[in-house]
């Protein structure tokens, strides 16, 4: 069967015959892939910034945002059947018998760093035709998404973001009703850094949420993002017209910082704003760049004195990926033409090497790789 793979060796990123899977044990399933998104871990990978072949290999596989069908089923297995659409999650347990995560089924907050993800780190991805895996990593989605389903994973990273934050204010009076000094009700202000899929998926998490969502970004407005967020009522900032400083006196107190950017120095600046009992969540990982200045003791003070939290998210679990299929149809049914516009454009795999390893372009593009 065909599959797209990194081979880091040779630096090299080909499509090739890759041997068809069987299933071997009562749990397993087998897909028929449909699509693969491409992100900027696809193209990283293909860059050889990392990427790890599983043991005895010497290419991976790459893809790890995906949707499939299943065909075929073990004796044993009980959560989906044949027909099913589902999205398979990406990370896997390591094998340690003292990291709690793993052995509860939490991978994603491992603690020994010896997992293995598809498709990044010693397992074969998605980008291929079929795939076998144990139906514990399955999540079934209505047939009524097959459009945007693709999408689920790269929500997955808001859902996460979400669930913590939710957990991590209860310490506070965080849900209130009226606005201090007011007969309004209060929204708690989000602000989001990054116009890419995971910043305008994360955007319309934010807003089912109802928080007032901003979408800072570096594109002068009017252009296709600024329209996407503006028809799902978030609001879009072009960071060519507007400072940080001017930024932060229209949004005023800021609740949320989600972070989809990658960018650490953005990222640090933003963070001398974030709002009393405000929570900073990082979701992108920085390229290799060099060292910058930052004014640490402002940070500090304002973590201490406001009551501030930061955190970063990685990955996901069982929870999240049920989450975004749940929103993935909120967003269908509310803003239809806004969702499908976050897909750019459904490619042949043979058109990998532009969208590799081309320049990045549109929202977010999708390999088709069964019909």
């Amino acid at each position: 069967m065909k599959a797209l793979a990194a081979f880091p060796g040779k630096r090299q990123i080909n499509l090739i015959e890759h041997e068809l899977p069987k299933i071997s044990s009562p749990t397993q399933v087998k897909l028929r892939m449909v699509e693969a998104g491409v992100c900027g871990t696809d193209r990283e990978i293909s860059a050889f910034q990392y990427g790890t072949p599983p043991k005895g290999s010497d290419y991976l596989v790459i893809g790890h945002e995906s949707l499939g069908e299943v065909v075929e089923v073990g004796s044993a297995v009980t959560r989906v059947k044949v027909g099913d659409l589902v999205v398979p999650m990406v990370r896997r347990p390591c094998p340690h018998d003292h990291c709690t995560a793993c052995r509860s089924d939490r991978q994603d907050f491992c603690y020994t760093g010896d997992f293995k993800e598809r498709g990044i780190n010693g397992e074969h991805g998605f980008m291929t035709e079929f795939v076998v895996d144990d139906e514990k990593y399955m999540n079934p989605v209505p047939r009524e998404l097959r459009e945007v389903a693709v999408l689920v994973e790269p929500l997955t990273i808001a859902e996460k973001a979400l669930a913590q934050v939710w957990q991590v204010q209860q310490r506070l009076p965080w849900s209130c009703a009226v606005a201090p000094g007011k007969d309004t009700p209060y929204r708690h202000r989000a602000l989001v850094l990054g116009a890419g899929p995971v910043g305008l998926l994360g955007a319309m998490a934010l807003v089912v949420s109802d928080f007032a969502t901003y979408v800072y970004s570096r594109e002068r407005a009017p252009n296709p993002k600024a329209s996407l967020v503006e028809s799902i009522g978030a609001t879009y900032v072009s960071a060519e017209t507007d400072s940080l400083e001017k930024l932060a006196e229209r949004v005023g107190n800021i609740d949320l910082v989600y972070e989809a950017t990658g960018a650490s120095r953005l990222s640090f600046e933003v963070m001398r704003f974030l709002g009393t009992n405000g929570i900073f969540v990082f979701t992108g990982v920085p390229g290799r760049r060099g060292p910058i200045e930052i004014d640490t003791d402002l940070i500090m003070k304002n973590l201490v004195l406001k009551n501030q939290v930061v955190f970063g998210t990685v990955n996901a679990g069982c929870d999240a990926f049920e989450a975004a299929i749940r929103d993935l149809a909120t967003f269908k049914q509310r803003w239809p033409e806004a969702l499908r516009t976050v897909i750019t454009g459904r490619f042949p795999m043979e058109s990998y090497r532009d969208l590799l390893l081309g320049e990045a372009h549109g929202i977010k593009n999708v390999i088709m790789l069964a019909g």
